[in-house]
C-alpha cells in the first residue's frame, strides 16, 4: 500500500464564484467585492493554471479535466470531495451537502482516466444517502492513512458518522472519529472538513490539536498517530484559517516527496514548522488567494489523488 502518489486529478474552475450553498457551514469563505464574476473566473483560472504548471515542473503527473457542459459548478475545482481512487481499482463516489456540488460528479472524469490507461474495477456509490440528507464528502471528510489502514474523520454536517463507519467497513479502514471545532462569533462550531485542520504525510501529521475540544478524543488521535510513527506538527487555529492544515504530500520525479500547500499556508508557518516538514521532503507553495477566499478551500482540496492501477 502507498500513502503518496505521483498522479493527481485536477478540475479547472468553471462558473467560479463564492458558492452561496456551501457558505452556510464553511466559515472560511469570504465575499470578494468590487470584482465581476468574469474577472473572478479569470483570476481563479490563472491561479489554477500556475499551480498546475508548478506541479508538472517538479514531475507530478497532473490530469486536468476541463468541464465543457456549462453546468453551474462554482466549486468544481475541489474534486477530492466527490471522488476517491484506490489501489485495488475501486472508485468511491460521495454524497455532497450542497445541491449544486452534486453536479460536479461527471462520468466524463472516469472516461478520461480510463483513456489515460487507468483501470477502474468497481464503483462504490454512497450518493443515495443524499436522499436522507446524510453526507460524507470524500477525502475532505476522510483522512486516509492508506498504509496503516486507518481513517480519521472530524464529524460535521458534511461527515456523517454512520456513513463513515460504512465506508471503513467497505474499504477496510479502522475508524478514528472525533469532532473538530473553530471559533465563529465567539461560538465553537464544527469545522466542515477534516482536511482543513489535518494532513497526513508518510511520516508526519500536521494537525490543529486545539480544535479537538474533547480531551479523550484528542488523546485518542495522538495515540494513533504516534503508534504509526508519525511526527506531529501542531498548528494553531489562526494557521488553520490560513489553510495550513490543507496540505498534501505527493511524489514528484525520482520519487522525491513534496508537501504541497498554498502561499498563505506557507507564510503562516513558523521556521520550526517549516524545518520539521522539510525533514520529510521539499515544500512547494503556490498563491491561491482568490480560490481560498471564495471557495473556502485550498491546495489539498484541489487535488484528487489517483492510486488506480494501470490497465
Amino acid at each position: 500500500m502507498l500513502q503518496t502518489t505521483n498522479t493527481i486529478l485536477m478540475v479547472r474552475p468553471t462558473h467560479f464564484r463564492m458558492n452561496e450553498q456551501t457558505a452556510v457551514n464553511n466559515h472560511y469563505q469570504k465575499e470578494v467585492v468590487g470584482i465581476s464574476q468574469n474577472e473572478l473566473q479569470l483570476k481563479a483560472q490563472q491561479e489554477f493554471d500556475i499551480f498546475v504548471e508548478k506541479l508538472i515542473e517538479i514531475g507530478v503527473n497532473v490530469i486536468v479535466f476541463n468541464a465543457t457542459d456549462g453546468l453551474d459548478t462554482p466549486d468544481s475545482h475541489f474534486p477530492n470531495n466527490w471522488i476517491s481512487f484506490h489501489e485495488n481499482g475501486i472508485v468511491g463516489l460521495y454524497p455532497m451537502f450542497a445541491e449544486n456540488r452534486r453536479l460536479e460528479r461527471r462520468e466524463d472524469v472516469l472516461f478520461q482516466l480510463e483513456k489515460g490507461g487507468f483501470k477502474i474495477e468497481n464503483i462504490v456509490d454512497y450518493t443515495s444517502a443524499e436522499d436522507e440528507h446524510l453526507f460524507l464528502e470524500g477525502t475532505g471528510s476522510l483522512l486516509l492513512d492508506r498504509v496503516n489502514r486507518k481513517a480519521y474523520c472530524a464529524l460535521s454536517e458534511r461527515a456523517n458518522e454512520d456513513l463513515f463507519i460504512e465506508f471503513c467497513e467497505e474499504f477496510e479502514f479502522t475508524p478514528i472519529v472525533f469532532t473538530a471545532n473553530q471559533t465563529v462569533d465567539d461560538q465553537r462550531t464544527s469545522i466542515y472538513h477534516t482536511n482543513v485542520m489535518m494532513c497526513l504525510g508518510e511520516r508526519f501529521a500536521v494537525i490543529c490539536l486545539a480544535a479537538i475540544d474533547d480531551k479523550k478524543e484528542r488523546k485518542n488521535v495522538i495515540k494513533h498517530l504516534k503508534q504509526d510513527g508519525k511526527e506531529i506538527i501542531d498548528i494553531t487555529e489562526k494557521q488553520v484559517n490560513n489553510f495550513a492544515g490543507n496540505m498534501l504530500q505527493v511524489k514528484a520525479k525520482d520519487n522525491q516527496l513534496y508537501t504541497i500547500m498554498s502561499q498563505a499556508a506557507f507564510d503562516s508557518l513558523s521556521q520550526y514548522q517549516i524545518a520539521t516538514l522539510e525533514k520529510y521532503g521539499k515544500i512547494l507553495s503556490s498563491s491561491l488567494n482568490i480560490i481560498e477566499a471564495c471557495g473556502g478551500g485550498s491546495a489539498r482540496c484541489m487535488m484528487a489523488e489517483v492510486f488506480l492501477p494501470k490497465a
